[in-house]
Formats: C-alpha cells, structure tokens, sequence
C-alpha cells in the first residue's frame, strides 16, 4: 500500500468514526436540539402559557412532545389548535426560534400549520 493511499484510508476511517457518533447522538443528550428545532419546524405559533393552562390542553387530550422532557429545566410543549390557544387568558406568543424566549418557557403551547386546502 503507498502511503498516499494509507493516509486517505486513514482519513476515510476517520471521518466514518465521527459520522457513527454523531449518528448515535440523536437519541441522547446532543440530539435533543435536533428533536427540538424538529419540533419548532412543524408549528406556526408559539406561546407561553400558565402552569395550569398547559395542563388543562394535555387533559383536554394534547400530547406532550416527548423532548420536552429532555431539556433542562424539563417543559412541556403541547400542540394546540389556534382557536384553542385563543381562548386561552396566559397565552403571551413569542418567536418560533431557538430564543430565549422559547428557551425560557416552561410550558409551550405550539399551534400547527393549517393543512393545504
């Protein structure tokens, strides 16, 4: 083998390394801002909302996005209808974006896009 060529065999085992790792990240800590923007992507509103809102949504049959649960503080982030979260008196929107706004709710209500008539 020349050493050219054992130095890119080398650099190609390499990078398969790297990319395997990243690859198993997803469903630990470092994917969690994957699962998060993912999450972010599907809504077309975000809100902030009282503790007892966001409960009364997940009663009321919302799901709780699971990586909620894997942010630290843990949230909860629901999907809700828009005529839902207008009725709701704590409902402040903030930017969907990776904000501090976002970053520093603790309940987050997500509205969904309007399928396409």
């Amino acid at each position: 083998m020349t050493p050219v060529f054992e130095r890119r065999v080398m650099e190609l085992r390499a990078r398969v390394l790297v990319r395997s790792w990243n690859y198993r990240q997803r469903h630990h800590a470092r994917g969690v801002w994957f699962r998060l923007r993912r999450v972010l992507a599907e809504a077309s509103a975000a809100f902030v909302v009282a503790r007892e809102d966001a409960a009364a949504l997940v009663a009321e049959g919302c799901r709780a996005e699971p990586v909620g649960e894997s942010l630290e503080p843990p949230k909860l982030i629901v999907f809700a209808a828009a005529e839902r979260v207008a009725r709701i008196r704590s409902a402040r929107e903030v930017p969907v974006r990776l904000g501090r706004d976002v970053l520093e709710a603790r309940h987050l209500v997500l509205t969904p896009f309007e399928p396409a008539p």
